[in-house]
């Protein structure tokens, strides 16, 4: 027993509109706006696995637009397989609806996405057609990653803020027994011993400092992103030098972002320097390059804020890649893929992006490392 009659019968009338939009049933343009405000992509397929039409949504997903794909064969789309087409086909031929989940499409561009779709068949309307319904996954699986990876970080962050407060009292304590003792001593060899306290002491207070990132204030100011990797570009270059590639491939309609100038170069520089000094250790085969990007998402969730607009900066190497089971956990502190590293870059910069409201990514494969800072550039909505 159906416990959503109502709802079932809406959303049957609602296709049923959607269905005869698409075949040109009907002019109105009230029905064709319903379909376009869609954030579910809609295809219509003839009885060849011809394109008939789609909404707003098919073509945003699929970087096409209808005036060009219209008539055209669904391969025009997307490479489909012949597993694909015969079960389109056994579609149109049974009637029956068939769902496929978690479904990788090459787009003729070579972008690959994953999908969920069904195939619906079409009657009633003359020639026999399939309606396509594209959920794309890539979104919701990067949201539930970045919702996890939030959740992790922010636990490591209370961790370490608790381990830094039990380590700092006591060695508050160690410093300054030190520095009384010293004034005790009359033998200048037995102060020696009491300046290495102190210096090790010290030390370690600055390690907690480093390892809770940075405890200034933001200074929020209308910045240029290109600006700050200019800087950043300069800097690698300066101490790089002639080894190491710095290819620029910016956007230049992006508005300023609203953050702190130095902050920003710091978080690039952090990870800049990672890279340059993975790349530096195990050089490719191929001159080693940087590749420093910039680029407008749109209607980009961060954190479950859904924003307008959000500045993507990438940092992209040909160095040898992360290994998989680090890639989880290289913003975490103290964690490094080198001997002789920190682990504190990567979690500062990811602090310092985390206060201006946005988040880094990681997408690392043997040859393509590729870092993404989102910062919003606009109020959440």
């Amino acid at each position: 027993m159906n416990p959503y009659p109502d709802r079932q019968a809406d959303l049957r009338n609602g296709y049923r509109a959607a269905i005869t939009t698409l075949t040109g049933k009907t002019s109105g343009t009230m029905h064709k706006q319903m379909l376009d405000a869609m954030q579910t992509a809609l295809l219509l397929l003839d009885g060849e696995l011809n394109v008939c039409d789609l909404n707003a949504a098919a073509e945003i997903l699929l970087g096409i637009s209808d005036t060009r794909v219209k008539g055209q064969p669904l391969a025009s789309l997307w490479r489909i397989d012949e597993q694909g087409h015969s079960e389109l086909q056994s579609v149109l031929h049974s009637g029956i609806v068939y769902t496929r989940r978690q479904v990788t499409l090459k787009l003729l561009s070579g972008q690959l996405i994953t999908v969920d779709y069904t195939a619906t068949p079409v009657s009633g309307i003359g020639a026999a057609r399939v309606l396509l319904e594209i959920v794309p996954r890539d979104r919701f699986d990067r949201i539930d990653r970045e919702e996890d990876m939030l959740a992790q970080y922010e636990t490591s962050r209370v961790l370490v803020r608790g381990l830094a407060h039990e380590i700092k009292n006591p060695l508050g304590g160690l410093r300054g027994a030190a520095q009384l003792l010293e004034q005790e001593l009359d033998q200048p060899e037995l102060r020696d011993y009491t300046r290495v306290i102190i210096q090790e002491a010290d030390r370690l207070r600055n390690l907690v400092d480093s390892m809770l990132g940075p405890r200034e204030p933001l200074r929020l100011e209308a910045i240029n992103v290109h600006e700050v990797l200019e800087r950043v570009a300069t800097l690698l270059a300066a101490e790089a030098g002639d080894w190491l590639t710095i290819t620029r491939d910016y956007d230049p309609s992006l508005p300023d972002v609203h953050g702190d100038h130095e902050q920003l170069i710091q978080a690039l520089l952090n990870i800049c320097r990672n890279a340059m000094q993975s790349l530096h250790e195990n050089r490719p085969e191929e001159k080693p390059f940087i590749i420093l990007r910039t680029r407008p998402n749109r209607r980009h969730t961060i954190a479950g804020t859904l924003h307008r607009l959000v500045c993507r900066i990438e940092v992209v190497d040909n160095g040898p890649g992360i290994p998989r089971d680090m890639q989880e956990r290289i913003f975490y502190p103290m964690i490094s893929g080198r001997a002789d590293g920190s682990g504190l870059g990567l979690s500062i910069a990811q602090s310092i992006v985390h206060q201006h409201g946005g988040l880094i990514e990681c997408e690392s494969r043997p040859g393509q490392t590729t870092f993404s800072l989102l910062i919003p550039l606009e109020k959440a909505t």
